[in-house]
């Protein structure tokens, strides 16, 4: 399947997770896809590892600092030379705890990478897009804890919050454009992410923790990478081209 033969793609946070899997997914199907991570040799591992037919390229990218976003669009547009879809993967949580006793320092630092991020990669992107006058699609990665909260990661499921309401706002501010702008709201996944939010590494988790995680979930597992580059893709495809301003919950029904 070659449904995204060269279009042009950038994936933040594809070192590792989702944006591994979905950074994989579009080259699998013929995209020129740049992978961008904090981590550089991660995502330079990821992207040596991809059997692709497009142009594969990585930046180093700590995506709440905007000279750095810029460098990445900037990088992007010279492999390439354009940007037809971004997706906003890269994440970062704190440890799960009550919310009166998360530090100022940690708050902050969430917010900066959740939101200050997706932010900054829209406010890059866009005018890159427009300027090519053939459209675009933004897919950002926020949360099932937005729709649907529990405790021990309020600030962070407030993010994700934060994520979907600018991923409404942004839709309808652009749509004139043809940049059409959504979401998906992933479940727990064991992934290296897990261990941000629970101080365990997903190998060293219990097997009662992961049962209690799973309880949850009416599908009976946790989300797959894999399940989160398909719906990914698929908001990036032809096939969701009236498509804006939703978020798709792939989350085993969780947020029912």
């Amino acid at each position: 399947m070659d449904r995204f033969r060269s279009k042009n793609i950038i994936v933040t946070g594809a070192g590792s997770g989702f944006g591994a899997a979905i950074a994989t997914r579009f080259a699998d199907e013929g995209a020129n896809v740049l992978l961008s991570d904090i981590d550089q040799e991660a995502v330079e591992s990821v992207a040596a590892g991809l059997d692709a037919s497009g142009i594969i390229a990585t930046s180093f990218t700590n995506v709440a600092e905007e000279d750095q976003v810029i460098a990445m669009m900037e990088a992007a547009t010279s492999a390439f030379g354009g940007i037809d879809v971004l997706v906003n993967n890269a994440g970062y949580s704190h440890l799960n705890k009550l919310t009166w006793k998360i530090s100022v320092e940690e708050f902050d630092a969430v917010f900066a990478v959740n939101v200050r991020g997706v932010f900054l990669g829209c406010k890059h992107v866009i005018p890159v897009m427009i300027e090519q006058g053939t459209g675009g699609s933004i897919i950002n990665i926020a949360s099932v804890g937005a729709i649907a909260p529990r405790p021990g990661v309020t600030p962070y499921n407030a993010t994700k919050g934060a994520v979907l309401t600018m991923t409404k706002g942004l839709a309808a501010e652009v749509a004139r454009n043809n940049i059409r702008v959504n979401a998906v709201n992933p479940v727990a996944s064991l992934t290296g992410f897990m261990k941000g939010a629970t101080g365990i590494a997903s190998e060293d988790m219990a097997d009662d923790m992961k049962q209690r995680l799973v309880s949850t979930i009416p599908l009976g597992r946790m989300a797959e990478p894999v399940d989160i580059a398909g719906a990914v893709t698929f908001l990036a495809s032809d096939d969701a081209v009236f498509m804006t301003g939703t978020a798709l919950n792939v989350d085993g029904g969780r947020s029912i």
